[in-house]
């Protein structure tokens, strides 16, 4: 982890929501926002610590994960840029669920959360737009609980494929997770993970090469994901 000097939010290219609000709300010079390089595999924030920023993931990719039964963790999400983290505070949740790590190397940008709860209660574009993404995070995991109740192992790989797939917007896409970890985003063994994507690619359902899969038969994908 280090500490960067931050250029300033105007010079951004990502323009968060926090950033436009604070502008609309001619609370510019409020923000004092402390830019953040994360390394790969490094903890951005663990598991029940009190939530003090609301941070916005700038550059890179994250994983958010809670701690399992016997060191089994299961990832909830995938974080890419212009994703918050630690929102949950505006909401009265003081400590944080999950666990946030770099899945590469990551550049964040923190904000003190009293100036988020400041800006949610009085303006209500900034609630609007917080509450949806609240809601997609919910949704999320929801279905999560549902493909850990009552999906086999083929189905929970499946639809781990078809998520990563959607939030690459492609059937073809650079792996950026290990084994390990699309298992935990499978809520499965590696073992089986490993198993089951064999398996997919005999069957020439999915492709390999290296770190690059592609989904060849979408539908069936699906159609497993869906019988469980």
């Amino acid at each position: 982890m280090r500490t960067v000097k931050h250029e300033g939010c105007a010079t951004c290219q990502l323009k968060c929501d926090i950033y436009l609000t604070a502008k609309e709300m001619d609370l510019e010079h409020e923000l004092m926002p402390v830019q953040v390089m994360y390394k790969k595999h490094e903890t951005i924030c663990r598991q029940k610590t009190r939530i003090t920023h609301a941070i916005v993931v700038v550059e890179g990719s994250a994983k958010m994960s809670i701690d399992g039964i016997n060191n089994k963790n299961i990832i909830l999400n995938i974080l890419l840029p212009s994703n918050y983290i630690g929102l949950l505070a505006v909401y009265g949740t003081p400590e944080s669920p999950y666990n946030v790590a770099a899945l590469s190397d990551c550049r964040t940008c923190h904000i003190d959360i009293g100036l988020i709860r400041t800006m949610y209660y009085n303006n209500q574009n900034f609630m609007h737009r917080l509450n949806q993404a609240f809601g997609k995070s919910v949704t999320t995991i929801m279905r999560k609980l549902i493909s850990l109740n009552q999906k086999q192992v083929r189905g929970k790989v499946a639809e781990s494929l078809l998520y990563l797939s959607e939030l690459y917007d492609s059937t073809r896409f650079v792996l950026t997770v290990t084994r390990k970890e699309l298992a935990e985003l499978s809520a499965i063994s590696e073992e089986n993970a490993v198993r089951v994507l064999t398996e997919f690619k005999n069957e020439g359902i999915i492709d390999m090469n290296g770190k690059e899969v592609f989904l060849k038969e979408y539908g069936m994908l699906e159609t497993i994901s869906a019988i469980g």
